[in-house]
């Protein structure tokens, strides 16, 4: 192997190494004690929903501006191209293959933020990426684009797992129960089946067959609870997107700005559509579009990102209190990944009912394939063809690190959602459980990515 390639897969492995070993600290947390499950989910929730916005609206305010705007356009491109064919793959395994119906998910939604980030900022420590800095360019200004790119990836991924509708949403996502009760409680002063169903399914309340002894509550509420669980199982079928006929029935949320009395008018077609669309406002798309808008607007970016005595009049402490909060959401999702991949471990040796959940060999090697071959060849060729033909100025535009980072997006272990996914498909334990083993395998082999990342960065070098 050539001494400048093999350093670069060298400095790629150690890159690699660094997010593995974020991810083991959060394992080791869990193993004291000092963080459990709940507070994994807390955890979850306010980097979502205030550390990752903050992150977006700054990454992408300060590096987004009239004559850039192309290039994030063709990232929401290559992420609707990207997502669309990882969905065509996996309803392919479901269908062709008998494979799980989740597999379509894994496939579909990789770690599209944490990992990336973290990863970018370890190659730039490595200085491989020197290669690509331009004359009239920075190694700072360089990683500060990719790391505005990988965001705008980002959003558009999570955009598509709220728009596939609560099955597939993860619980830092998902309203808390609590919240909706009081909510509900305010509006109508009762609980209704849906908060019924919430606490029901988090409680693990069984349906019981009415007797000649069963009070008429008691009928109603084991009614209610079997239709809950056939909704449910019907959510299951909706994952493989082949149901029989649509189903508009499984719907246990509403708009907060709607009030309950009102949505209760509704009919089931239409909280349906109006759900689609409202899981589309999501914290982290509101911070892109935030961001945006004062990027491209030149006396808002002059204001929030401009030095203090050239018109930047909330640089010195709004900006930068945005800034503060958004460095803090790399490395915590990372930890919060280690503590979930070792309570779910911890779960599935302590389970009750003896049973171990075996790994599908088949459908675990068929994930590793395509989230760590397949989608690198295809990833690094198509960008590397359409680039090397056209050159700079092309239709992928002139920023070399622009290609890298498009050849490294749809690459990468699956998200961590999966797990959550599976637990709000009303599927069992042992599934978790062996979700849980997938995900720790698919981080564990992840520093195979070192090979993607030489491969991108030969390829981008090749293509200037």
């Amino acid at each position: 192997m050539p001494s400048g390639l093999l350093s670069s897969f060298v400095a790629a492995i150690q890159a690699s190494l660094s997010v593995l070993l974020v991810i083991s600290y959060g394992g080791i947390a869990a193993h004291l004690g000092l963080l459990d499950s709940k507070n994994s989910k807390a955890i979850s929730k306010i980097c979502v929903k205030m550390f990752l916005p903050a992150l977006l609206l700054v990454q992408l305010g300060s590096e987004m501006h009239p004559g850039s705007a192309h290039r994030y356009l063709i990232v929401v491109v290559w992420a609707l191209i990207a997502h669309t064919i990882s969905f065509l793959i996996g309803i392919a395994a479901h269908v062709l293959f008998k494979m799980p119906d989740w597999i379509t998910c894994a496939i579909m939604f990789n770690n599209t933020t944490s990992y990336p980030l973290l990863l970018i900022q370890s190659l730039d420590e490595t200085g491989i990426l020197e290669v690509l800095v331009g004359k009239d360019d920075s190694t700072k200004a360089m990683i500060a684009r990719a790391k505005s790119y990988f965001l705008v990836f980002s959003t558009i991924s999570s955009c598509l797992t709220f728009a596939v509708g609560p099955r597939l949403i993860d619980s830092e996502h998902a309203p808390d129960s609590d919240e909706e009760d009081r909510s509900l409680s305010s509006s109508s002063g009762t609980l209704t089946d849906t908060d019924e169903g919430v606490a029901d399914a988090e409680d693990g309340v069984q349906e019981i067959e009415p007797s000649e002894r069963t009070g008429l509550l008691g009928v109603r509420s084991s009614r209610r609870r079997a239709d809950r669980d056939r909704a449910r199982h019907a959510s299951v079928a909706s994952i493989t997107f082949f149901p029989s006929k649509p189903k508009f029935t499984t719907v246990k949320r509403r708009p907060r700005y709607i009030p309950h009395l009102k949505w209760s008018e509704l009919s089931p077609r239409t909280k349906w559509w109006l759900l689609f669309f409202y899981d589309f406002l999501n914290a982290p798309l509101m911070g892109a579009v935030l961001g945006a808008v004062i990027g491209l607007v030149p006396p808002l970016h002059k204001a929030f990102f401009s030095d203090t005595f050239d018109g930047g009049v909330f640089t010195a402490w709004l900006t930068e209190s945005f800034k503060s909060l958004g460095q803090l959401f790399v490395p915590l999702p990372l930890v919060v990944a280690g503590i979930t991949l070792y309570s779910s471990y911890q779960e599935s040796r302590n389970t009750s009912s003896g049973q171990v959940a075996q790994v599908p060999l088949l459908t675990t090697s068929f994930l590793l394939v395509v989230r760590l071959i397949v989608w690198p060849v295809l990833s690094i060729g198509a960008i590397y063809g359409i680039a090397k033909s056209e050159g700079k100025g092309g239709l992928l535009g002139d920023d070399p690190m622009l290609w890298f980072t498009m050849m490294l997006m749809p690459t990468g272990p699956p998200a961590l959602k999966l797990i959550s996914m599976i637990q709000v498909s009303g599927a069992g334990m042992e599934d978790e459980q062996r979700m849980a083993k997938i995900l720790t395998i698919s981080y564990i082999v992840s520093p195979l990515l070192a090979f993607t990342v030489v491969g991108a960065l030969k390829a981008t070098e090749a293509a200037i």
